[in-house]
C-alpha cells in the first residue's frame, strides 16, 4: 500500500462523510438519525459530516425496508458512491423488513440488495445506539 493510498484511507476514516438514505418506512429511524446529527448528541465530534450527494459520501446510513420501487435506487446510489464505501443499516426494517415484512411490495432487508458492513438493531434505535454503531464501525476499520 502506497503512501498516498494510506493517506486517503486515514482521511476517510478520520472524517467520514455520510449520506442518509430512506426507503420509505415509518420514518422513526430517520428522526433518530437526524437527532444523532443535532448538537445534543453531536455525531460530528467523530468527524462525521452529512453530505447530500452519493459522489461525496464514504458511508451510507440506510433506513427502512427495501421495496420494489427503491431497490433499483439503492443499487444505483451504492454504485455512485466511491470506493472504499461502507453501508450501515439502521433499524429492524433494514435487517428483515421489520413490521412491513409481509407487505405486497416489500422485498426484505437491505443485505439482499447491497452489501452491508454493520446493522444497528432497534425499532427505532436510539441516537446513542446509532452513534455507538458508527463509532464501532470506524474503529474496526481503523484496526483499533
Amino acid at each position: 500500500m502506497g503512501v498516498l493510498s494510506k493517506l486517503v484511507t486515514w482521511a476517510r476514516l478520520s472524517s467520514p462523510w455520510v449520506l442518509h438514505l430512506n426507503s420509505g418506512g415509518c420514518n422513526g429511524c430517520d428522526i433518530e438519525i437526524l437527532d444523532a446529527l443535532t448538537p445534543r448528541y453531536d455525531l460530528e465530534r467523530f468527524g462525521v459530516l452529512l453530505k447530500g450527494s452519493p459522489r461525496h459520501a464514504d458511508v451510507l446510513l440506510c433506513s427502512g425496508p427495501i421495496t420494489k420501487q427503491t431497490k433499483k435506487r439503492f443499487l444505483r446510489i451504492y454504485n455512485q458512491t466511491p470506493d472504499p464505501k461502507f453501508v450501515v443499516g439502521i433499524g429492524a426494517c433494514t435487517m428483515s423488513g421489520g413490521v412491513f415484512r409481509e407487505c405486497y411490495n416489500v422485498e426484505g432487508g437491505l443485505d439482499g440488495v447491497i452489501p452491508v458492513n454493520a446493522f444497528i438493531p432497534g425499532c427505532p434505535p436510539k441516537p446513542e445506539a446509532i452513534i455507538h454503531g458508527v463509532a464501532t464501525l470506524l474503529a474496526s476499520l481503523k484496526g483499533g
